[in-house]
This record gives structure tokens, C-alpha cells and sequence, in this order.
């Protein structure tokens, strides 16, 4: 996986805030814009937050539209629309890869941190192949193998980010139960466990799991992600999965109230080296 094919994703986002500031500061409506370039009112906002590729054409008449004719001040934006239309990995899963989460695998590839939080299973990132292929089988049961075996190999080029030489900080907090819950056969769950201890000692992993003695903890909405990138001007991103659709929160007052409850699963878990004595009590009764 390249920088480049990540970082598209981000600079999408940067290019499209960067272009709904321009409009704003020139009152002139989404609909307004759209019809600058024979386009929706909703094609523009999907170019705002940065959900669409961008036409060169359709930047460059924008810009003009919002008044920024200097070649020096155009000429960054429309080296970004470039950048931003650079194909990621991923598209060549598009086949098993759904629309609303293309967006999320570019933003964690480019992330500089991730901090998860899991209550279900085991964070796609830890999975081992056996438990992510049990997981995948579990969840879609009439899925055909060939499709099944893309999924997961899918997951599994998504764990190649942890160990690359710009590989982000991963902290994952993970709840007794993502343990406790059997996904394949006895050697599938001793397998996952113990990929588990080893990626933890891993400099830039730390795993914590909350365990249920704990009783009710910050965790209560369910399982959520906070994505923190190296781009100064791009805010955290909060990703929450659904069944067939996804969430992605940037608004800061949002993101606070994630990032407390995230603060207060850290502090209320086991530290790691507790959390992986737990990790060695749970294999040996496996």
C-alpha cells in the first residue's frame, strides 16, 4: 500500500473544505455552485466533504466562480484535485468492497493514529486469516467462497499498514466479550489469541482489554474509531459502522465526546501488560 493511494482519501477531504470555505466566504449557494458547473446541489456538497473524485474542469470553474484568479493561489488547489484522483489499493476489491466503507480503509491507511474501541469481535486489523475468514462466513453465511476468500484477503492487506515503515499508532481497547465470543473452532480462537499477545508487543500497538469485572464502563454506545492524521489542517474523524451504511463525524464538539469516552476506556482497562496476563488466562482455558 503507497502513501499516495491513501493519502488520496485525505486530500479529497482538504480540497473539498477548502472549496466550500472559498464558496462561504463568497455567499454563494450549493445550488448556485452546482449550476457553475451543470451539476446538483447535492453533487456539490459531495465534492465539499470530499466523497466524489474531482473534474478539472469542474475545480478550475469553481474557483473562478469564487473569485481566486491568481495562478499562484489556483495552482496548489488544482495540483491537490490531481492528487486527490490518484486510485487507492483498495479499488481493486471494489467488486466485494462496499461505497460507504472505500472512504473509511483510504482514511485509515493515511492515519498517523487510530484508536478503536470493539465490542463484537476482534478489531479487523488484528484479525488472524482464520478467525477474519470465520468472522466474514459468520456474518454473510451465503457469501461463495471465491467472494469470502476476497474479503479476507482484503483484511488482510489492510493489516500491512501496522507494520510498514510509516505505520500509524494503534491503541485498540477491546471488551471481554470480543474475546469470549467463539468465532471458528477451538484452534481458531487459541490461534487469534495468541497473534493477539504478539501483536501487542508491537512499539506502535497498544492493546487493552476492559474486562467484565469492570461492569459498565464508557464503552456503552459501541464500538467506534477516531482517526487522527498528520495533515494539521484535517480534523479527527470519528467512524461509526452500521449494517449498511456508515457514520463519519468531524465536528468538533463530536469528536470531543468520543475522544472523553475513548480517554475513560484507557484509563478504567487494564494496562497492557495486564491486559496481556488476561490475554494468557483466556488462552489457557481455551
Amino acid at each position: 500500500m503507497t502513501a499516495e493511494s491513501s493519502g488520496s482519501v485525505v486530500r479529497r477531504i482538504l480540497l473539498g473544505s477548502q472549496l466550500r470555505r472559498l464558496r462561504e466566504e463568497r455567499g454563494i449557494t450549493r445550488e448556485q455552485a452546482g449550476y457553475s458547473i451543470r451539476a446538483s446541489e447535492s453533487k456539490i456538497s459531495r465534492v465539499e466533504l470530499g466523497r466524489v473524485s474531482f473534474k478539472a474542469r469542474d475545480v478550475e470553474d469553481l474557483l473562478t466562480l469564487y473569485g481566486v484568479t491568481d495562478e499562484d493561489e489556483r495552482g496548489p488547489l488544482l495540483a491537490l484535485a490531481k492528487e486527490a484522483n490518484v486510485a487507492g489499493w483498495w479499488h481493486s476489491y471494489s467488486d466485494v468492497l462496499p461505497g460507504w466503507f472505500q472512504t473509511y480503509v483510504g482514511l485509515e491507511g493515511a492515519a498517523s493514529l487510530i484508536r478503536v474501541y470493539e465490542v463484537q469481535f476482534v478489531h479487523g486489523l488484528l484479525q488472524t486469516e482464520a478467525y477474519a475468514r470465520a468472522v466474514v462466513l459468520r456474518g454473510s453465511p451465503r457469501l461463495g467462497k471465491a467472494e469470502a476468500e476476497r474479503r479476507v484477503a482484503l483484511r488482510l492487506e489492510r493489516q500491512k499498514a501496522l507494520v510498514s515503515e510509516r505505520a500509524p499508532r494503534f491503541h485498540c481497547v477491546l471488551d471481554e466479550a470480543a474475546l469470549r465470543r467463539p468465532y471458528g473452532d477451538r484452534a481458531v480462537m487459541r490461534g487469534q489469541l495468541e497473534h493477539l499477545i504478539e501483536i501487542s508487543e508491537r512499539p506502535n500497538v497498544t492493546l487493552q482489554v476492559m474486562p467484565f469485572s469492570f461492569g459498565g464502563h464508557s464503552g456503552e454506545s459501541g464500538s467506534f474509531a477516531l482517526l487522527r492524521f498528520p495533515e494539521s489542517d484535517l480534523s479527527d474523524v470519528v467512524y461509526l459502522e452500521q449494517l449498511t451504511s456508515a457514520l463519519y463525524l468531524d465536528k468538533r464538539e463530536e469528536v470531543a465526546q468520543y475522544e472523553r469516552a475513548m480517554e475513560r476506556l484507557q484509563q478504567d482497562s487494564p494496562g497492557p501488560e495486564q491486559s496481556r496476563d488476561l490475554l494468557r488466562g483466556l488462552l489457557q482455558l481455551s
